[in-house]
């Protein structure tokens, strides 16, 4: 995007070209002054943007947030503490092209206290609102963008309010070409009565590939599978009758017995025994539970065939030929069953004992989507997290399809959100919990859970900086890694061994910390006569001035180690998307000598 200041300053350089033709600088002029297709906005900086043009982000754990999984095999999940632009610029060191999904669900700009810009909400009268937004935005999905594998996808909930504008941003950012799609979700059951004029209860979720051509076909159409629900766990209990004659999805002959049924999050209680042969129940039955349709309409499904008991004993329906006649796209059907406002709410119930979060998504919306990714060993990011559903719908669709998904969440502690409801909430989900009616919710214990914080250091590329940047990467390293366990260095003679390195491993995986390059001739003897490292290489980071990782030093060991200079490697990976930087920060420090500053 080119602001009139930079076109002028631009126009103006090329007058004063040296060299050039009065054809050839008039054209030069034209393509300055020719708009092309897309959105002109003036941009609004950010504080945190004028932050980071002086200093640089760096993770820290928080330790005593860390809750372990069940076995060793759990995925590490990570929750990040801070400003979305600082954590998004350290995440390209850690994560560049190696996110799968990402999903988020920025501020809408409705006008109504839901977006803030530099400590200030912006409200419905700010000529700049829309500008404001749009920087903000664009910023965030350009570094998004780069995170983004081959294949990945990114989902982006969003209303009325700035859809356009977003669909023309994602266009310019991540390509035309690479538009999916335009979901429509139905977020409430009915409008509301106070509405002005119309009452929307639509909203919407773009959808763009990093590239289309490699990303495979999502499922979203095959996972409604034709069927509807019959139960709303938001409804209130109520009785059906059912006659004989229901289909049910058990083999053989048999009796279901009377008794309560729990699945996922319906319950279904049968009040007598229910008797089946061949696919079909033998007697009637009266059954209780959360009903979404009237008795009329069970008696409609049981008549048409389209009701049915499940293998698990709940309850679904099949979808009519009337109703598919009516559908205007797959999508129009979809949504509609992916949860709403009322299930989101039901959600935080029963987690905290009240809703704390107004505009949380519920599970299943962001399960749905996840799920349409075809892995299940996929890489998760929402950089808005909020109350943390996605970290939750991660872990719950883990449980349910055997995957080992990861989830990256990334939020502020605005009033204590970070602290009190995106870890809390996913602690108890991960701990299991009790309901205000006292059921008991067993914990997916199965996933460890990793607490960060943002930090920044001064970005002048100083002899002193490069050290403290140096000393503050292990965090870094260990998620770059996906290694968390450090392991003792036996039989290696360097006195205060852990101020000079580090080693972590985990099954077959090991990585190497230097932080002084004095230690690496005996790093390397240590290394050669190991025999309890891996055939595969060692991943090694040394420290250096520069960006050489002393090849020389390690040529005996070459076929073993895997070298990598730091902190060079975090400088560049960051160079590509902090806004521009300081005038000290390309200045070369002078090897081996500490400066005072």
């Amino acid at each position: 995007m080119a602001t009139k200041i930079n076109r002028e300053a631009l126009r103006q350089r090329i007058k004063e070209l040296a060299g050039l033709s009065d054809d050839e600088r008039a054209q030069l002029l034209e393509l300055v002054n020719t708009k092309k297709y897309g959105l002109v906005w003036e941009d609004h900086p950010e504080a945190v943007e004028e932050r980071l043009r002086t200093h640089l982000p760096v993770l820290d754990e928080v330790r005593e947030r860390y809750i372990p999984g069940a076995t060793p095999e759990a995925p590490n999940h990570i929750l990040i503490e801070g400003d979305n632009l600082e954590a998004l610029t350290a995440l390209t060191y850690t994560h560049e092209g190696r996110i799968d999904v990402i999903y988020i669900d920025p501020p809408y700009n409705t006008g109504n206290k839901d977006f803030v810009y530099n400590d200030r909400y912006v409200d419905a009268e700010d000529d700049y609102r829309h500008s404001k937004w749009l920087s903000f935005m664009s910023k965030r999905l350009r570094i998004a963008k780069r995170l983004l594998s081959e294949k990945g996808v990114i989902f982006i909930s969003i209303d009325n309010n700035e859809i356009g504008q977003l669909k023309t941003l994602c266009d310019e950012l991540f390509l035309e070409k690479n538009f999916i799609e335009i979901l429509k979700w139905k977020r409430k059951k009915q409008p509301s009565f106070l509405a002005t004029h119309t009452a929307s209860v639509m909203e919407y979720v773009l959808v763009y590939a990093n590239d289309k051509t490699k990303l495979e076909k999502l499922s979203i159409e095959g996972t409604s599978d034709s069927t509807k629900k019959v139960i709303n766990i938001s409804n209130a209990e109520s009785i059906r009758h059912f006659r004989a004659g229901v289909r049910i999805k058990l083999d053989g002959e048999g009796t279901l017995k009377a008794g309560v049924h729990k699945i996922k999050t319906m319950t279904v209680t049968y009040l007598q025994d229910v008797q089946y042969k061949n696919g079909y129940t033998l007697n009637e039955v009266d059954v209780s539970s959360r009903f979404s349709e009237s008795q009329e309409n069970i008696d409609k499904f049981i008549d048409q065939e389209l009701l049915f008991i499940t293998a698990n004993k709940g309850l679904r329906r099949e979808v009519s030929v009337e109703e598919i006649g009516k559908r205007k796209s797959i999508t129009d059907l979809l949504l509609s069953e992916w949860g709403d406002n009322q299930e989101s709410e039901s959600e935080q119930n029963n987690i905290f004992g009240k809703r704390i979060f107004d505009y949380a998504k519920p599970i299943q919306l962001i399960k749905n989507l996840v799920k349409s990714f075809n892995s299940s060993s996929s890489s998760v990011l929402d950089f808005f997290a909020g109350s943390g559903t996605t970290m939750h719908a991660v872990m719950q669709l883990n449980k349910e399809d055997g995957g080992h998904r990861q989830c990256i969440l990334v939020t502020n502690n605005e009033n204590n959100i970070c602290e009190e409801v995106t870890y809390e909430r996913n602690k108890r989900v991960i701990n299991g919990y009790t309901t205000p009616k006292g059921t008991a919710v067993e914990g997916l214990t199965d996933n460890s859970l990793r607490y960060y914080r943002t930090r920044l250091l001064p970005r002048q590329r100083t002899n002193r900086n490069m050290r403290d940047l140096m000393a503050a990467a292990t965090d870094l390293l260990c998620i770059k890694e996906d290694l968390y366990d450090e392991l003792e260095i036996k039989n290696l003679e360097i006195r205060n061994i852990r101020r000079h390195v580090r080693l972590f491993g985990k099954g077959n995986q090991y990585m190497l910390i230097i932080f002084s390059e004095e230690a690496i001739p005996r790093i390397v003897q240590w290394i050669a006569q190991s025999d309890f490292l891996p055939k595969e290489r060692i991943k090694v980071y040394t420290f250096s001035y520069t960006n050489y990782p002393y090849d020389d030093d390690f040529a005996e060991v070459e076929d073993r180690v895997q070298l990598c200079a730091l902190p060079a490697a975090i400088y560049e990976a960051y160079r590509r998307v902090l806004p521009t930087e300081d005038r000290f920060y390309d200045n070369e420090p002078i090897d081996g000598k500490e400066d005072n500053q």
